[in-house]
């Protein structure tokens, strides 16, 4: 297993570009994932610099509604025509917005509109995911995430429209996480780093994504109680973390985490050195807990 990150906001390489986004490739023995899309066609030409075939993807995993995660969706598409698009319906519906300095739509411009009222997508590249469930025998995917540890404090500034047009904050019903052999990806982890490694039922070698833990934000002692939280309740897993987590904020968690916590950039590449690990193919039913198989008509 590898990953290559193909868009964020940094980078150490100065052939690729940057954008506000972010979007990596999963490559396994099985698959090719890619995880997010970036905000614009900038995941294509990073992805041709740094010498990665996007036409061989077969899943592109939304993690959530927000332009920055899915923008480069429509894009991706024009030039893969087989990748099934996995996404929350609520993803899909949404209209959001963010207060942040000024009120602006962070809404995705979607592939015609990828609803089930359009024609010009084939409905079996789609997967709508409205439940946790398994994609074959070796990818989980968690929706609704249960929040009960805290939410990041970034998230006062997102709001959703309402059937009426009021804003109204954002619940983040819309955001999923992926799991594969030992990696989960947490997208922006709007619903809280804590409860999405919570909701997650299989073990977790190496955590991937943004945290939604903006600078000037959270404050340094929470920050520290946080950190010692993750590394107390999860001794064997790699942290790794960009696009939304602040600088001020990584170098605090740096600080309790060490070498657990580590940043990536466009063009990071990373080998998963936990491939040796066998997981069970799919959890027996008793064990399963919400999980179900997604399943489909051969869609998987």
């Amino acid at each position: 297993m590898q990953w290559t990150v193909l868009v964020d906001n940094r980078t150490n390489d100065s052939a690729l570009e940057t954008e506000h986004g972010l979007s990596i490739l999963l490559e396994t023995e099985k698959h090719s994932i890619l995880l997010d899309t970036g905000a614009s066609d900038m995941l294509i030409r990073n992805a041709a610099r740094l010498g990665k075939d996007l036409s061989r993807v077969e899943y592109v995993f939304i993690s959530h509604g927000h332009n920055d995660h899915a923008g480069g969706l429509k894009h991706f598409m024009q030039i893969n025509k087989k990748a099934k698009v996995i996404v929350s319906p609520d993803a899909l519906s949404g209209k959001f917005y963010s207060k942040r300095r000024y009120l602006h739509s962070i809404t995705t411009e979607w592939p015609d509109v990828l609803l089930s009222a359009c024609e010009k997508i084939p409905q079996e590249r789609l997967l709508p995911i409205e439940h946790s469930g398994s994609i074959g025998d070796d990818i989980f995917i968690i929706a609704h995430i249960p929040q009960t540890h805290p939410m990041p404090e970034g998230n006062q500034h997102l709001f959703i429209q309402d059937a009426q047009g009021q804003y109204v904050q954002d619940d983040f019903r819309h955001e999923l996480a992926l799991y594969t052999g030992g990696l989960l990806f947490t997208g922006c982890a709007h619903s809280g780093l804590e409860n999405i490694l919570a909701a997650c039922p299989l073990p977790v070698n190496m955590v991937v994504g943004g945290f939604h833990l903006l600078d000037n934000h959270e404050g340094e002692a929470k920050l520290t109680e946080f950190s010692h939280r993750l590394t107390d309740a999860y001794p064997h897993t790699q942290f790794y973390t960009s696009h939304c987590t602040g600088d001020q904020v990584f170098a605090i968690l740096q600080g309790v985490m060490g070498n657990k916590i580590h940043p990536f950039s466009c063009g990071t590449t990373i080998y998963n050195m936990t491939d040796n690990i066998r997981l069970v193919p799919l959890l027996e039913e008793a064990e399963r807990g919400e999980f179900y198989s997604i399943d489909r008509k051969g869609d998987a």
